[in-house]
């Protein structure tokens, strides 16, 4: 049975969804990996923590608080209210929110490890040339690091395509705005349309399958070049 069109929406939603939040993770991710990369604060291990808190979190807790902050009677809820802005849950600007919060350790760690493997030396050389700390960070540590932005870049864009507890809590299940394709699967499931279920289910293992197939590849690449 072929796809119908409610399920290539989720598709399409799924995917913008993902391109956002990966965007967004990398922005937010590469300096709160630069420092915990380089810091010797002993806020470090804290903000490590807090920042790998998805990683042992069941996600309908994290769903389920994010929709407490978000909600009318959340802090940022009543800011958003205050602005005159639309709430975020039951929204795909929610769902970005709750996706980069859930995916957030899946970049800044292999960023962090990148940035951990260049060490000092090479900042230290940019140094004696007179080089800025920014200007040697885009020159020196980019390029040194591009594996590990690959490597974060597509864990953080995996992993937003497979979430549904989060994006269930914070985005119930609204067609056309925040069903995505883990959620309509749950909704072929529950109407006992199996083919149909099939058909999305089957594409999530063979999109995982080449995900995993990339991130090898580029591991290989990586360690024939060093």
């Amino acid at each position: 049975m072929p796809l119908t069109a409610a399920d290539l929406t989720a598709i399409r939603l799924t995917l913008e969804l993902a391109c956002v939040s990966t965007l967004i993770l990398l922005l937010l991710g590469t300096p709160v990996a630069w420092w915990l990369a380089r810091t010797r604060s002993w806020l470090k291990g804290p903000i490590g923590a807090l920042v790998a808190l998805p990683l042992v979190l069941p996600p309908t807790v994290i769903g389920f608080y994010l929709l407490v902050t978000l909600g009318p009677n959340g802090p940022i809820g009543q800011l958003t209210d205050a602005l005159g802005w639309r709430r975020l849950p039951f929204s795909f600007a929610g769902l970005v929110v709750g996706s980069v919060f859930y995916s957030l350790p899946f970049v800044v760690q292999p960023l962090q490890n990148a940035f951990e493997a260049i060490g000092k030396r090479p900042l230290e050389a940019a140094a004696t040339l007179r080089a800025s700390p920014l200007d040697a960070f885009f020159s020196v540590v980019l390029p040194l690091a591009r594996p590990g932005f690959v490597t974060a870049a597509i864990l953080g864009f995996a992993h937003t395509v497979g979430e549904f507890g989060v994006v269930l809590m914070i985005g119930g299940n609204i067609p056309g705005q925040t069903r995505v394709v883990s959620v309509q699967i749950f909704d072929h499931v529950e109407a006992l349309e199996y083919a149909q279920a099939h058909w999305l289910a089957g594409g999530m293992v063979v999109f995982s399958f080449f995900v995993l197939l990339a991130l090898y590849s580029t591991r290989r690449t990586r360690a024939a070049w060093s």
